[in-house]
C-alpha cells in the first residue's frame, strides 16, 4: 500500500472518532507501530486534531467538534484517486459513490474544481480494468468539456501517424479500459472520439463555442458505435442461457441481443478475444462458443487452467 493510501486508509478509520488501540491501527494498515506514530504525525502537521493514549495499551482517537482540513494530495494523486473512485461508482458502487463524494469535499477549492468537472462530465459503460492515462490531460480536457472550451492536442492515430487536432470537446467516456473524448473536429467539420491515452500537449484557448447536437443519443453510444466500425478483426458470435432482456441491459452497449427461445443470442465485432473472454467469464450463465474458432480455442485453454486451479479432493 502506498503511502497516500495508508494516510487516506488512516484518516478514514480515524474519521470514525472512536479510539482506536494503536496495536489495532497498525495491525489494519500492516505497518510497525513506529510509521503508524509518523503517520499520526503528519496528520497532524496537515491539521488534524488527533489526541493519544500514551503506554501499552495507547491508542489514538480523531478529536470531534472541529472542521477537516482540506485533503492535501499532489495533484496527480488526487486525480488518480478520484478516477479510481469514478470508474468504481460508474460500475453502481454506492460506496464508491459515497467516497468520491466525500474526497472531492475535502480537497482544496483549485483542485475541487477540476474533480468536480471531471465527474459532472464524464460517463461509463463499466468494464473490467482501469484507464492508463495522464492526470492533467484528463482533468483538462473534462475541465474543457465543462467550459464549453475549444482545445487543441497532438494525437496519434491508429496507423501511427501524429496529428494536431482541434476541436470542441463535448464529454469523455470511459469503455473497458480506455477513456476517449467525444468532440467535433474543427478541420475535418465532423464528430470524432478520440482515446484519451494517445492525446498529448493538450493547450486551451480561454474562447468559448456554441455546443451542437450530437449525432447519437449520447456520448457512450456514439463510441460504441465508432468502436464496433472500427474494430472488425474478430466476429464473436456466442448462445446464452440467459433471457434477452437482461442480455441487452448488461451488454446491450457493447453488442447485438437478439432473443432464441428461452436464452439468446449475441454478436460482438472486436479487434480483440480478450474482451469476450472476460465477459464470458464474468457471467454466471451456460453458453456456446458459436464463432470464431480462435475464441473456442481461448475457452477450452482457459477452462483447462481454471480446473488444474482447484485441487482435487
Amino acid at each position: 500500500m502506498s503511502t497516500s493510501a495508508r494516510m487516506l486508509r488512516l484518516l478514514s478509520l480515524l474519521q470514525t472518532h472512536r479510539y482506536w488501540p494503536g496495536a489495532e491501527l497498525s495491525q489494519r494498515l500492516e505497518v510497525s507501530p513506529r510509521t503508524l506514530r509518523r503517520d499520526i504525525d503528519r496528520l497532524r502537521e496537515l491539521g488534524y486534531a488527533v489526541d493519544a493514549v500514551r503506554g501499552v495499551a495507547g491508542g489514538y482517537q480523531l478529536r470531534a467538534g472541529g472542521e477537516l482540513p482540506p485533503l492535501l494530495l499532489e495533484d496527480e494523486e488526487a486525480v488518480a484517486v478520484a478516477v479510481a473512485l469514478r470508474a468504481a461508482a460508474s460500475g453502481g458502487e454506492d460506496t464508491s459513490l459515497q467516497a468520491l463524494t466525500k474526497v472531492i469535499a475535502l480537497m482544496p477549492p483549485r483542485l475541487r474544481r477540476q474533480m468536480d468537472a471531471l465527474r459532472s462530465q464524464t460517463d461509463g459503460v463499466p468494464w473490467a480494468g482501469a484507464p492508463s492515462i495522464d492526470a492533467a490531460t484528463l482533468t483538462t480536457l473534462a475541465q474543457a468539456c465543462r467550459d464549453d472550451e475549444p482545445v487543441a492536442f497532438s494525437y496519434v492515430a491508429r496507423d501511427g501517424g501524429d496529428t494536431r487536432r482541434r476541436v470542441e470537446p463535448h464529454r469523455l467516456v470511459s469503455v473497458g479500459r480506455r477513456w476517449y473524448l467525444v468532440a467535433y473536429d474543427r478541420d475535418r467539420q465532423d464528430w470524432r472520439s478520440f482515446r484519451v491515452d494517445r492525446v498529448s500537449a493538450v493547450e486551451t484557448s480561454g474562447q468559448r463555442f456554441r455546443p451542437r447536437e450530437l449525432p447519437a443519443d449520447d456520448a457512450p453510444a456514439f463510441v460504441q458505435a465508432g468502436i464496433r466500425s472500427m474494430a472488425t478483426r474478430y466476429d464473436v458470435r456466442l448462445r446464452l442461457a440467459l433471457p434477452a432482456d437482461v442480455a441487452e441491459a448488461d451488454l446491450g452497449r457493447w453488442a447485438t441481443v437478439t432473443p432464441d427461445g428461452e436464452g439468446c443470442r449475441v454478436r460482438m465485432l472486436t479487434d480483440t478475444l480478450d474482451w469476450p473472454l472476460m465477459v464470458l467469464a464474468r457471467l454466471d450463465v451456460d453458453f456456446t462458443v458459436e464463432a470464431p474458432p480462435e475464441l473456442a480455442r481461448l475457452v477450452a485453454s482457459a477452462g483447462e487452467r481454471f480446473g488444474r486451479a482447484v485441487p482435487v479432493r
